[in-house]
Order: structure tokens, then C-alpha cells, then sequence
């Protein structure tokens, strides 16, 4: 077969149509959408003919083109409507072209109306072709009072593609977008590689629901596939540390009520993470705390929904200190109002999980997600490590736990100005400089920090793990005090 007349489009920016024609690439076993020919498109229309309009993805596809000739109950007497309605949008790139223009790709809209009765305006697509649309006599949004946007053949192909190229969550969609063609290619072709083998699957054994691609919430499958990428992929090394954008959107077009909630991740979490997973190192630190961030089951076999730390990698940067507070010191939360008894952060210990807690980790997430200057991150480090080597010295309990159990600004200055006053005696030189004082606890480059306890519990993570690998902490685990609950809100 010829090649394509005209050149097909790359990604467009536009999140929906990308995760299409991701998934018509990937579909046909290219790397990027421009590679596509008429061939591949034509490969792609056969399989939506032969699949869309039999179950398990005729009854999938009403979260995704309700009332579409795919779906529409009409249509159940009337099968050859439904065979028309597949050829039509899948084989409109083959169709003469309109006089309109695709906005999207800029390519000529297909000259053909799109659906059985022909009696559309030819080339414009709806909200049953199209998810999130308005429908056909909704005028609303549109210029000129024109309802439906006009749409290449290749535009409406990759849109019908784009359910195969999700992750089926709850009865809803998960599109994940990136500016990264690798990282939106992998989520695309994962994607449509679990929902092709759930169609094999559901026919197997009869069903007519096509299955779950994870059992996790939303946040979490997308978390939980990012560190399988960054994990798996060959990252290019000519675009450095340039951290790729990455946005779920979790949506439904079901005719009962559309819904659409976007997940961003902030690109200071996305360049964490890959460090993260190109170096074993900090790999092994990570995979330890996430282990024990699933939400706890009620018995044995069942599966968790959710992992409260991917969840929480969502607040971030805003949100730090308190993920610091959670993940890094191992501090338990205190939820206020209603509680969830499964959520695993309410057993967490420092005291327990000491062997948890690594420095090396969380330096390298205050450089990157909190971009806080080397000289500060020294400060603090230098306190943990001086502070650490006093209470090893003198075996002194006192001052760790009036450090650890501070419960304001004036208690943890007075703890610190005694053990530097104690150090001065014995003819050394004082536990902490003003400056390093000022930089840790209340302001770097003239700005001051809110949060006196950010600081301290930092210096808490080099203090405590300093003590573990000296096998202070183990001896004394008993006699120190426990480990007080975080509010949610602090």
C-alpha cells in the first residue's frame, strides 16, 4: 500500500490526542508518531472494527464514547449500523478531505459526516467521538455558534485509540502525558499491551467486562509505572537532568456525568525520582520506605488500593516538610476528623524503624525537590554529626531527648546553647557557630524560615542515623521516649 499523501502529525501538546497517537505508534511498533504510514493507520482501523463494536470493549467503551455507534443500545437490533459506524471513524483518513482544517494537527478535516445516517456536518466530531466534548446540538464554547470540532481522519483514528492506551482504574480512564515522547510512549504502550491481553482474557473465559488494568487508585498506578520506566528505559543522557513534565488525567465521559481530575507531578519530584532509580544506591534507600507505604489490609491476600507515599509525592513541593516528617523521620501522622484506619502512616516508629531512615536520601531530595543551597544542606549535616558525636561521647540521654521532644523554638535553642556552653568548658569548640545556627533554623540568604521544626527535624535524620550505625540507638531504644504523632496539618 502507498504511502500517506501528506506527512503525518507529531505529538501536538494537546494531552488527549497525544496519548492517541502514542498509542497508534505504539500499535504499530514505531518510536514516534511521524513514522506512521498508511499501512499502520490502516492495521489500526481493522482491529477498532473488528473489537469496538463486540464485547468486552463494546461495553468498556461507554466511560470513553457514550452513545456512540460503538455503544448506543440502538443499535443492538441494528448490527450493520454499528459495522457502518466503525468503518466510518476508523476509516476516515482514507476519506476525501473537507474544506475545514484539523485545529489541532493544521491537517485537513475528513470530508465525510461521521455517522450512519449521514446527517452530521461532515468532518465535525462530538462528545461520542471525542471525550470531554459537548454533544451535537450544544453549541456552548464553539465560534460562531457552530457545535463539534472539525478533525483530520488521523486526529479522530488516534482519538479512537486513545481508551486502548490507558489504564482502565475503577471504572474510569488514566491518561498520562508527557513532553518526554520516550516516557509517553512507555505509559501508551503499557497501557495498551495489559488492555489487549484483557480482551484476550474477558473472551477466554466469556466475560464481558474488560478487567482492571491495576487494583491501585489512580495517583498510585501512575507513581508505580513512572519508577518502572525510569527503571527500565534507556534515559537518553543528552538532555541531563532536564526533568520531564508528567500529568495523569483521570477521566470519565460517561453520559450519567463527565468527570476529569489532573494529576500533576511537579517536575522537582520527576527529577528526584529518576535519580532515584539510575543509582542503586539511593534505589535500595527508597524501595525500603515504599515498601511500608502500602495502605495495610485487612487479611492476608487481600490487595492494598493505594500507597500513601506515591499519593503524597503529589503535595510536593508545598507539602515537604511534612512528607520529612512522614517518610524520611518515620514520625506517625495524626489524622484529624474521620480516620483511615489502613493508612500505614499511623504505625509508623523513629524508634523501630531507625534502620529506615537515610541521610544520603533525603540530601538528595532537599537538592533537588526542595532546591535548597549546598550550604545549608552542609550546615545541617555538620549539626547532626556534631550533635551525634556528643551524646556518643558523653552517653548522654538528656540532651537527645530534649532535642528530640522540643515542643517549641525557646526549648530547642536552650538545649543547643547548653551542650555548645558544656562543650566550651571541657576546652572545645562550641556544638554549633551562630551561623550555622541562623542557616539551619531561621534564614538563608536573608530569607527567614517559617518553620523552626523543618530544621530540626532534618538534623534529627543525620543525628539519628549516626547513632544506628554506631549501635547507640539499639541500646537505648527502650529508654528513650516514644514517638509522638505529627498533625496532619502541621
Amino acid at each position: 500500500m502507498s504511502e500517506m499523501s501528506f506527512s503525518p502529525p507529531d505529538y501536538t501538546g494537546h494531552p488527549l490526542l497525544d496519548v492517541g497517537l502514542a498509542t497508534l505508534t505504539a500499535f504499530a511498533g514505531r518510536k514516534r508518531p511521524a513514522q506512521l504510514t498508511e499501512e499502520d493507520l490502516r492495521l489500526a482501523a481493522e482491529y477498532i472494527r473488528e473489537n469496538y463494536i463486540v464485547d468486552p470493549l463494546k461495553s468498556f467503551l461507554n466511560v470513553a464514547f457514550p452513545n456512540s455507534g460503538f455503544t448506543n443500545p440502538a443499535f443492538e437490533k441494528q448490527p450493520e449500523k454499528r459495522r457502518r459506524y466503525a468503518e466510518i471513524v476508523a476509516g476516515a483518513f482514507t476519506a476525501p478531505p473537507g474544506t475545514e482544517r484539523d485545529p489541532l494537527t493544521g491537517l485537513p478535516a475528513t470530508g465525510v459526516p461521521l455517522n450512519p445516517d449521514g446527517d452530521l456536518p461532515p468532518g465535525r466530531t462530538y462528545r461520542q467521538h471525542v471525550p470531554l466534548l459537548t454533544g451535537v446540538d450544544v453549541i456552548n464554547f464553539h465560534p460562531y455558534g457552530e457545535a463539534g470540532i472539525p478533525l483530520s481522519g488521523v486526529s479522530l483514528l488516534a482519538f479512537q485509540m486513545l481508551p486502548m492506551g490507558c489504564a482502565k482504574v475503577s471504572g474510569k480512564l488514566l491518561a498520562v502525558h508527557s513532553d518526554d515522547p520516550d516516557l509517553l510512549l512507555y505509559f501508551a504502550k503499557t497501557f495498551l499491551k495489559t488492555n489487549q491481553q484483557g480482551v484476550n482474557v474477558a473472551r477466554a473465559a466469556g466475560e464481558k467486562k474488560l478487567p482492571d488494568t491495576a487494583p491501585h487508585r489512580a495517583r498510585t498506578v501512575l507513581i508505580e509505572h513512572l519508577l518502572k520506566a525510569e527503571h527500565e528505559l534507556a534515559r537518553l543522557e543528552s538532555n541531563g537532568d532536564v526533568p520531564a513534565t508528567l500529568t495523569g488525567y483521570y477521566f470519565t465521559n460517561s453520559g450519567q456525568g463527565a468527570e476529569l481530575d489532573i494529576y500533576p507531578l511537579p517536575l522537582e519530584v520527576g527529577s528526584f525520582l529518576k535519580v532515584v532509580m539510575k543509582n542503586p544506591v539511593f534505589q535500595s534507600d527508597w524501595e525500603a520506605l515504599t515498601a511500608r507505604g502500602w495502605q495495610l489490609t485487612r487479611k492476608e491476600g487481600d490487595i492494598p488500593r493505594y500507597n500513601r507515599l506515591y499519593e503524597d509525592l503529589f503535595s510536593l513541593p508545598e507539602g515537604a516538610a511534612r512528607f520529612i516528617r512522614l517518610y524520611f523521620l518515620r514520625k506517625p501522622s495524626r489524622q484529624m476528623g474521620a480516620v483511615d484506619k489502613q493508612d500505614p502512616t499511623l504505625t509508623y516508629d523513629t524508634r523501630r524503624e531507625a534502620n529506615l531512615i537515610s541521610w544520603r536520601l533525603t540530601e538528595l531530595f532537599l537538592r533537588k525537590v526542595m532546591l535548597m543551597e549546598d550550604s545549608r544542606v552542609q550546615s545541617i549535616r555538620e549539626l547532626g554529626d556534631a550533635l551525634a558525636q556528643y551524646i556518643l561521647d558523653r552517653n548522654d540521654r538528656g540532651v537527645f531527648n530534649a532535642f528530640w521532644m522540643a515542643r517549641n523554638y525557646g526549648e530547642l535553642r536552650a538545649v543547643l546553647i547548653r551542650a555548645s556552653a558544656a562543650e566550651v568548658r571541657a576546652g572545645r569548640k562550641p556544638l554549633i557557630t551562630l551561623d550555622q545556627f541562623l542557616a539551619v533554623f531561621e534564614q538563608s540568604e536573608g530569607v527567614p524560615f517559617a518553620d523552626w521544626r523543618l530544621g530540626r527535624d532534618l538534623v534529627l535524620i543525620r543525628l539519628l542515623e549516626q547513632l544506628y550505625q554506631k549501635g547507640w540507638l539499639q541500646a537505648h531504644a527502650e529508654e528513650l521516649p516514644e514517638t509522638a504523632p505529627e498533625e496532619e496539618n502541621s
